[in-house]
């Protein structure tokens, strides 16, 4: 599985876990290495390869073939339909399908019909990030997806779920959810790191529990933040450098929700 260096960006756990960050030259092409199995994805600090101006969606040149392709009018061909129909209907992203690692902006065209997919500069603190954007008109369906060859737009990198998008993560993972909601879907406790400037805390560590792996070969990634309603000089004593348990009775005061999900790979 291709390794995938994070900075101080968007989201913000890998860094903890995979450091460093992709140099200029980079830019084009995602690096090849190992993901480690304890590694997560935990959001508000990810750079990805800024991607310069790129002409209009098309094919995906120089994307690898699938293993093994299904001919047309198929029984394989038939199921591989309607399981994408399914992905798409019930907006859940799914690391198979339209939202597997070998996907493309054409991929997401041909699932989701190509007037619900543009592609967009996101920014991101400032910098302009190139991503296929789904439902860009509706805020309550709308999902970025960013590409590890942004060049020709394929191959997943990240999955972005926030603001008022009602899509969800494998495993019932939505945003709104509550420390201890994410305790029971995770089945255990886990670790994340206090709040930082912004009021975010995300998760370094789902310590083994459900969502350290998803089906597919996923990583997920969360953010949150504290109830609007939660003493200030309280979050403040929770800082960024330190690492605390879902179950500290400190960070429960707090009431933090789920703010943003990553999938990445």
């Amino acid at each position: 599985m291709r390794k995938y260096r994070m900075g101080a960006a968007l989201v913000a756990g890998f860094t903890m876990m995979l450091a460093s960050q992709l140099s200029a030259q980079q830019r084009q092409s995602a690096p090849d290495s190992n993901l480690n199995a304890e590694d997560q994805l935990s959001p508000s600090q990810m750079q990805q390869p800024m991607p310069g101006a790129v002409a209009a969606p098309g094919g995906a040149p120089g994307h690898a073939p699938a293993k093994h392709t299904a001919t047309a009018g198929s029984p394989e061909a038939a199921a591989t339909v309607r399981s994408n129909a399914a992905i798409a209907a019930s907006r859940v992203v799914a690391c198979s399908g339209p939202f597997s690692q070998d996907s493309s902006n054409l991929k997401l065209a041909m699932v989701f019909d190509s007037r619900n997919v543009s592609f967009e500069d996101v920014d991101v603190n400032g910098t302009k990030v190139g991503a296929s954007v789904l439902f860009p008109k509706d805020p309550k369906h709308r999902l970025e997806i960013w590409w590890a060859n942004p060049a020709s737009r394929s191959g997943t990198y990240l999955i972005l779920i926030n603001k008022q998008s009602t899509w969800s993560a494998p495993d019932g993972l939505k945003l709104g959810l509550t420390l201890a909601e994410l305790e029971k879907i995770n089945h255990k406790p886990f670790k994340l790191k206090g709040f930082d400037k912004d009021n975010t805390a995300t998760v370094s560590d789902w310590d083994g529990g459900t969502l350290s792996k998803i089906p597919g070969d996923c990583k997920s990634g969360v953010s949150l933040q504290p109830d609007p309603k939660a003493s200030p000089d309280a979050v403040k004593e929770l800082t960024a450098d330190k690492e605390y348990s879902s179950s500290d009775p400190a960070m429960r005061e707090l009431k933090p929700k789920v703010s943003e999900i990553l999938i990445g790979y």
